[in-house]
């Protein structure tokens, strides 16, 4: 008999990747060393890290029918070469003190593994964790969350102590070492593989976990009102969501009168409120469903973006925008499930590829947005109550998938019943 792989080593495996790739959320790190070393401005050092997001989502849409052809292990092994090879050969660019190369490196290669990355093990956590999707998914994706609060400090201190090209080659090969021995573990569990008393409780009806609405292939699924519809919900959380990001600590200190120092402590902080929500979420997905979640998600940021700028007290502020940043981990970590309760474990590599070039967009509309909105009213408010009218949106489409999945969860039963009789008459 073939030797069944333990699950949890798999999800393991999983978060090895996303800890590594998870690493670009630590950036900054490098712009300040940058412009004093190279004379380069803060613009075109975060230049690459734009591409690298682009890249990312488009790469996780173009590469997404090569996971589920060639499977995790091999998209895992060209996600650490080619993540491996951009950080690594950002330290030749800077070396040379090239900032197109650097672009290439770091942003076309690095970003096209990191969607690959991001990818590849979350169809094959799917599968062998039918029972608990969001737990295995939001652990994978919490890792990504997290990765800043260990790479930012090591490449601080490596920058310190042996410059900031050698920094670049040692994470590079760290990053592929780790990559490439949590690649060896991933695998799609056996045909027929079930945890055990899955099969039991669903027949015996005392599981509570519902059966996935359809079974489609990519092409399929693009096809669908419901696809679209998630595209859009993630698309508003990511582009609000990034934006606060970018000017958390200047919109804090303009509000609240928070001191730099202060602001800068928060920032930090909400790095750890995205990687909780990731795995909280997610998790908590698994008991009241994914549609309950994305209307959660979007109530709370309705009330939470509209409240913002009263909330001319540093603790309310923190309190609403850390409550923002764990939706916006949240959004993330729970659509992988989503996906799978909507289309099915066929070709969920795919579709999650194709779901995320919303994030390709909004790493692009959401910083733009934002500083054309404050360009033109010298003012953090009204971009506040603009992004609040845009989750009142994402609420209605919320809303509107829900209705749409119990009208397919009707004709499915509908189905059911029809061929329950023909069988009896037969």
């Amino acid at each position: 008999m073939q030797k069944v792989k333990n699950r949890w080593l798999i999800a393991a495996s999983a978060v090895g990747i996303h800890i590594s790739i998870g690493s670009a959320y630590a950036w900054s790190v490098f712009t300040n060393p940058m412009v004093e070393r190279y004379g380069w401005d803060t613009t075109q050092i975060s230049l690459a890290f734009s591409i690298a997001i682009f890249f990312l989502g488009t790469s996780a849409a173009f590469m997404g029918r090569f996971v589920e052809k060639h499977g995790p292990r091999k998209s895992g092994m060209l996600s650490a070469i080619l993540f491996g090879v951009g950080v690594a050969g950002s330290g030749l660019a800077t070396a040379i003190e090239s900032l197109p190369l650097l672009y290439i490196f770091y942003g076309v290669i690095g970003g096209t593994g990191l969607g690959i990355g991001y990818i590849a093990p979350v169809s094959t956590l799917v599968k062998w964790f039918p029972d608990r999707r969001g737990l295995a998914t939001g652990l994978a994706i919490m890792g990504f969350g997290f990765a800043a609060l260990i790479s930012g400090p090591a490449a601080a201190f490596l920058i310190e102590v042996v410059g900031i090209s050698s920094t670049f080659y040692i994470l590079g090969a760290i990053y592929f070492i780790v990559m490439t021995l949590s690649s060896q573990y991933l695998s799609p569990p056996p045909k027929g593989w079930a945890p055990k008393g899955f099969i039991e409780s669903k027949e015996n009806g005392s599981s509570k976990i519902k059966e996935d609405l359809s079974q489609l292939t990519a092409n399929e699924a693009v096809k669908t009102r419901r696809f679209w519809m998630l595209w859009l919900m993630l698309f508003i959380n990511i582009t609000c969501g990034i934006a606060i990001l970018a000017v958390a600590s200047p919109m804090a200190q303009e509000i609240t009168g928070m001191t730099a120092l202060a602001a800068a402590t928060m920032v930090g902080l909400l790095g750890l409120f995205n990687g909780a929500g990731r795995l909280g979420w997610a998790a908590l997905s698994d008991y009241i469903g994914r549609p309950n979640v994305y209307t959660t998600f979007f109530v709370i940021q309705v009330i939470a973006f509209f409240a913002l700028p009263f909330a001319t007290n540093p603790i309310i502020f923190q309190i609403l925008l850390f409550s923002i940043l764990t939706c916006y981990g949240g959004g993330f970590a729970s659509v992988p499930a989503y996906i799978g309760d909507l289309f099915g474990t066929k070709q969920l590599g795919a579709i999650h590829g194709y779901i995320l070039t919303a994030w390709a967009m909004a790493g692009v509309v959401g910083p733009i947005l934002l500083a054309r909105i404050y360009d033109l009213t010298n003012s953090y408010n009204m971009t506040m109550m603009i992004f609040g009218v845009m989750f009142v949106v994402a609420l209605c489409i919320s809303i509107w998938i829900r209705v749409d999945i119990k009208r397919l969860q009707s004709e499915q039963l509908n189905r059911r019943s029809r061929a329950s009789h023909i069988a009896s008459k037969a």
